[in-house]
């Protein structure tokens, strides 16, 4: 069975981790095959299952692919490795950006979709998505961001020719700095995305505002 609460439509069969991958990943079927696929990915020491709840009430008929971290915490998985002081470890993030990508194709494949994903990406999550947007303009139609912050010292110059992007913040974030979605947002505008940023009155957690926010976003994405 999927480890979590079991989805409708969702796959069975134990989470798969491709020959030669170093993620295990979830896949949702689509129940509307025009609708634009999710790539999920979940904060620090989270699991493939965390965000598939809140995606089925983003975009119930989208097909989903949840990934989960490749690297090991105390509490489950992340997708890069930190140093002590909570720094991105930012070689670390670049050498998994690779086979993060290579499983995002074999994992649409799988379901047999032939478009571009939009990225729905939590805290650790979030700035690896912002990584693989910010290295690679072709893997994703679109993100939205919860809680992210600035994955790279330098961020790379790829052009995103208005790619949209929603990054959203909380005002009282305790694991973030002020105005780390900002600079982000920033960042992307500067190569061309296309994005919409706003700062929510709560705290790193996703509540109810982030949702009605990023639901609406998605719906007008969804073509």
């Amino acid at each position: 069975m999927l480890r979590g609460r079991a989805l409708p439509g969702a796959v069975t069969g134990s989470p798969r981790t491709p020959q030669g991958h170093p993620h295990d990943y979830v896949l949702v079927p689509a129940t509307r095959h025009d609708a634009v696929p999710l790539v999920l990915l979940h904060g620090s020491d989270g699991r493939e299952t965390d965000l598939l709840p809140l995606a089925e009430r983003l975009a119930p008929a989208a097909a989903k692919v949840s990934v989960r971290g490749a690297v090991r915490t105390p509490g489950g998985y992340a997708f890069f490795r930190r140093f002590p002081d909570r720094r991105i470890d930012e070689e670390d993030l670049t050498g998994r950006l690779q086979p993060f990508t290579q499983l995002i194709g074999t994992a649409l494949t799988e379901l047999g979709l032939h478009r571009r994903p939009v990225a729905v990406g939590y805290s650790n999550g979030a700035i690896m998505a912002a990584a693989a947007l910010q290295t690679n303009s072709d893997l994703f139609a679109g993100a939205v961001l919860f809680r992210p912050l600035s994955p790279f010292t330098v961020a790379p110059i790829t052009p995103l020719n208005g790619l949209p992007v929603l990054v959203l913040d909380g005002a009282d974030d305790d694991r973030r700095r002020p105005g780390d979605g900002r600079v982000l947002a920033e960042s992307l505008r500067r190569v061309g995305a296309d994005v919409c940023h706003e700062v929510l009155p709560t705290g790193h957690g996703i509540g109810e505002l982030d949702e009605e926010i990023a639901g609406r976003w998605l719906e007008r994405h969804d073509g």
